[in-house]
């Protein structure tokens, strides 16, 4: 199927003016430095601001995909559970799944056969960006909801154990410059 029969997909907000930070803003705004390398959601630092009444369509919800359509990274983040009043800054964008699992759908698009594809549909020279047309076009295989279930389950568990692995090289790393460091000083004696 194509993701556009999979997911409504639009342009986040397109704010009229520069962004400026109000500590009593009603919302956050979700910008692309609010996603991080491994595709996660930080809304802690996340500019806020009074979004305009009669605008509540445009508020994010768990479950959505936050899709990254300029720059080299073309990955996408899911919001999480109990993320507060937040909405997505254009040119992101919005990426509101129906009829397949977010969490399978987000693994799909940041999967590097997909980055593939995606580098491929991107447009321009000095800023790569993937239209929503485009986006809406890739083709997404969809098993049934217990498959998409557990590529999910198990894209996750793989994820945590590169993390897992990664902290693990950095503890031996530092073991192994303390325990040479103390054969330093103990051979200086």
């Amino acid at each position: 199927m194509r993701l556009g029969e999979l997911a409504d997909i639009q342009m986040g907000y397109p704010f009229r003016s520069r962004l400026e930070h109000d500590p009593e803003g009603d919302v956050a705004v979700i910008q692309m430095k609010d996603i991080d390398d491994a595709n996660l959601l930080s809304v802690a630092e996340a500019t806020r601001v009074t979004l305009p009444k009669g605008k509540p369509r445009h508020l994010l919800r768990p479950g959505d995909l936050l899709f990254r359509s300029r720059g080299r990274n073309n990955g996408a983040a899911q919001v999480p559970e109990g993320v507060a009043a937040a909405v997505l800054a254009a040119p992101m964008l919005l990426i509101r799944p129906r009829g397949v699992l977010p969490a399978y759908l987000v693994w799909f698009l940041n999967a590097p056969t997909t980055q593939t594809q995606l580098a491929a549909l991107a447009e321009g020279t000095s800023v790569r960006m993937i239209s929503a047309e485009a986006l809406k076009a890739l083709a997404v295989p969809v098993p049934s909801p217990v498959a998409q279930r557990r590529i999910a389950e198990a894209a996750a568990l793989a994820e945590q154990e590169q993390s897992l692995l990664a902290r693990i090289a950095r503890l031996r790393q530092q073991a192994a410059q303390h325990l040479l460091m103390k054969a330093a000083h103990e051979a200086q004696s």
